[in-house]
């Protein structure tokens, strides 16, 4: 179960990156501060930050991914054999492209004891005086994913004719860096997933495939790596998983109901509990988690983390009701749908607004599991 569950509120992750750290990025990309420096800011951001997530109440902490410039490339970047590429466009959301920076192979994928992932948790774990610490991590369907995204396959292909081994390799380097953690003291993983958010929408494959493609094959792909790289872990390691449709400058990527997904990732994927965004009429109906388990959580990412209108507290409850026609209500809370900042250009909101949202999730959470 959530390590909050008895609290029924969550927190996703990334937090809006403050001025400060901001300014201290961009003069370390221009090389008029060290990398020294630019710790200290970032140790500095962090300790603020843990300190108001635990002012307002949660009980699980995140750092805010305030040393990643994105929630899922610079944990690439951290393994072996993956190496930062700039390819000739961004993804297109709608409305922007991002910036157009991936990750590539360079050579075999492998665990990398000196992967960055270490000293974000181990400093947080010198801060959070016994709160519970909850590391999110890019799911390793999201690797793949990038790994054949455009001229990044033709590297890929230098390495990896077959393919087979190619997934072998990220679900052995993903457990042994979960394992890495777990002898940290981590007792709390989070995979951060966007593949079952691409996976729903149809107009999104039909614009990439012409409707010819079977994506139940890419969902059994996407299952069968992520299961891999989470079997055999320690009892009391709770692993969960965050799906997404994607969360750039208050913008999207996908649309479209978990439906089409909702037996292979939420009947199969060997998760404790699933977060799943609800924050609008993109993210479809409550039906499809007819097919969770029956020992299985779900947090209901209601309370949107694209824009600072605080959502009605009625509405909230009117909600967290429905849903509980699907799962019973002591297996559901609520949370945000997305981080507030998935990359450090952050959702268009102030930090203001941020927490008043994650007060409002919390006040709503006390009065409708006090009942």
């Amino acid at each position: 179960m959530c390590q909050s569950a008895a609290h029924h509120y969550e927190i996703v992750g990334s937090f809006l990156r403050p001025e400060a750290l901001k300014q201290a990025r961009e003069k370390f990309e221009a090389g008029t501060i060290t990398a020294a420096e630019l710790k200290t800011v970032e140790d500095q951001a962090i300790r603020d930050l843990v300190a108001k997530q635990k002012e307002i109440g949660l009980k699980t902490i995140s750092d805010g991914e305030f040393r990643r410039s994105y929630w899922h490339l610079d944990f690439f970047w951290g393994f072996k054999g993956i190496e930062h590429n700039v390819m000739d466009q961004g993804y297109l959301f709608h409305g922007e492209e991002t910036r157009a920076d991936s990750a590539r192979v360079n050579g075999k994928i492998q665990f990398n004891p000196e992967h960055p992932v270490f000293e974000e948790y181990q400093f947080l774990t010198t801060i959070a005086d016994g709160t519970p610490i909850r590391q999110s991590i890019p799911a390793p369907a999201q690797l793949v994913a990038e790994l054949v995204r455009g001229s990044n396959e033709e590297k890929l292909n230098e390495f990896y004719t077959d393919r087979e081994v190619l997934y072998q390799d990220i679900a052995k380097a993903y457990r042994e860096t979960i394992l890495a953690l777990y002898d940290l003291g981590c007792r709390d993983v989070k995979l951060d997933d966007c593949t079952w958010g691409m996976l729903v929408d149809k107009s999104f494959w039909q614009t990439m495939t012409n409707g010819d493609y079977d994506t139940q094959q890419l969902q059994d792909l996407y299952l069968r790596l992520n299961n891999a790289a989470i079997t055999d872990l320690p009892e009391d390691l709770h692993v969960t998983t965050h799906v997404c449709r994607g969360n750039y400058h208050s913008t999207w990527a996908t649309s479209g109901g978990y439906e089409p997904v909702a037996d292979t990732l939420l009947g199969n994927e060997a998760v404790a509990a699933f977060f799943l965004e609800f924050d609008d009429d993109r993210s479809g109906d409550f039906e499809p988690l007819r097919y969770v388990p029956e020992e299985k959580q779900v947090v209901l990412g209601l309370v949107t983390s694209k824009d600072g209108k605080l959502e009605d507290r009625e509405s909230l409850i009117a909600r967290i009701k429905e849903a509980s026609q699907y799962v019973p209500l002591e297996r559901l809370s609520l949370s945000p749908q997305c981080g507030f900042a998935s990359t450090e250009e952050g959702n268009i909101l102030t930090e203001e607004e941020q927490w008043a949202k994650l007060k409002l999730i919390i006040d709503v959470a006390d009065e409708v599991w006090a009942k």
